[in-house]
């Protein structure tokens, strides 16, 4: 392993992991921290409630890690409270069971130095599910520069791909914490709304999936969320006039479906929430829409 190490405080980043009954594979994700080419300043795991053994593991295994409990909040809590446990001016976050490839940090580090405007940069990824990797779909590939409009339909950036600047995740509030799932979709678009960001067309991490304990696998109608995401970016009334038009008619796209399977379920409460969306929303969308 290098011995590098960032010496600047501009050029400080922090490992935030948040975890949560996840001990048979967070000691995969840490080693693959600590076996960066370039090492991070901080290395936080923030510990949901688990009851699996993590706490000692953690503090037996990787002493040298920034340890903190809490009772189980959820994954936007957990990684706020990571950041606000350390004080890099970068931010890396690593989801408990994914595991970084060796030169992840130092290769996205690089990146923003040659490319100063860029506050976010990302990298592609490679997938395995149940053990075997598996081609991502087209409508998860990934992309840079002004990518709004590709982080409409569902989430094109994973959170143990980013290193973003402290300042920009500060500015936006954090990840959601009233979002149970698809908080990494409702920051996303928040920042690339704004920003234009860096992408690596570079595997630098391997992305595990099929587990029972996915958020994808503990919450049906993913797209609710979303629905709430794309309401509370409308409210907040920073959108150009053409990111406007564009979140309306995915608004109204996911409430129609939500409003159908709602009526189809005998769900009357949620139909009417998805009818009184579709009203109040989209009749303002553009006939070009």
């Amino acid at each position: 392993m290098s011995e590098s190490r960032l010496k600047t405080v501009n050029d400080s980043v922090a490992v935030i992991i948040p975890t949560y009954n996840r001990m048979a594979t967070l000691g995969r994700a840490l080693e693959s921290v600590y076996g960066q080419s370039l090492q991070a300043n901080e290395v936080c795991v923030v510990d949901d409630g688990s009851i699996d053994g993590t706490e000692e593991f953690v503090k037996d295994k990787f002493p040298n890690v920034i340890y903190i409990k809490q009772k189980n909040k959820g994954v936007s809590s957990a990684r706020n409270r990571g950041v606000a446990s350390t004080t890099s001016s970068y931010l890396s976050f690593l989801d408990s069971d994914d595991e970084w490839l060796p030169k992840k940090l130092e290769t996205q580090l690089s990146a923003l130095r040659a490319e100063p405007d860029f506050k976010l940069v990302h990298s592609d990824e490679i997938w395995i599910r149940n053990g075997k990797r598996v081609n991502q779909m087209n409508k998860h590939k990934k992309r840079g520069g002004d990518i709004f409009i590709h982080c409409l339909p569902l989430c094109v950036i994973s959170p143990s791909a980013v290193i973003m600047e402290r300042s920009l995740y500060v500015g936006l509030g954090g990840f959601d914490e009233s979002l149970p799932a698809c908080e990494d979709y409702d920051l996303w678009l928040q920042i690339c709304s704004r920003e234009q960001v860096l992408y690596i067309d570079t595997p630098l991490l391997r992305k595990y999936g099929g587990h029972e304990d996915q958020l994808s696998r503990q919450f049906w109608g993913m797209d609710r969320f979303r629905v709430q995401s794309l309401v509370k970016l409308l409210n907040m009334g920073v959108l150009k006039d053409d990111q406007e038009q564009l979140v309306r008619s995915s608004l109204l796209e996911k409430s129609i479906i939500l409003r159908n399977g709602a009526v189809k379920r005998g769900k009357k409460e949620s139909a009417e929430y998805y009818e009184k969306l579709i009203t109040s929303y989209g009749a303002k969308v553009s006939v070009e829409n």
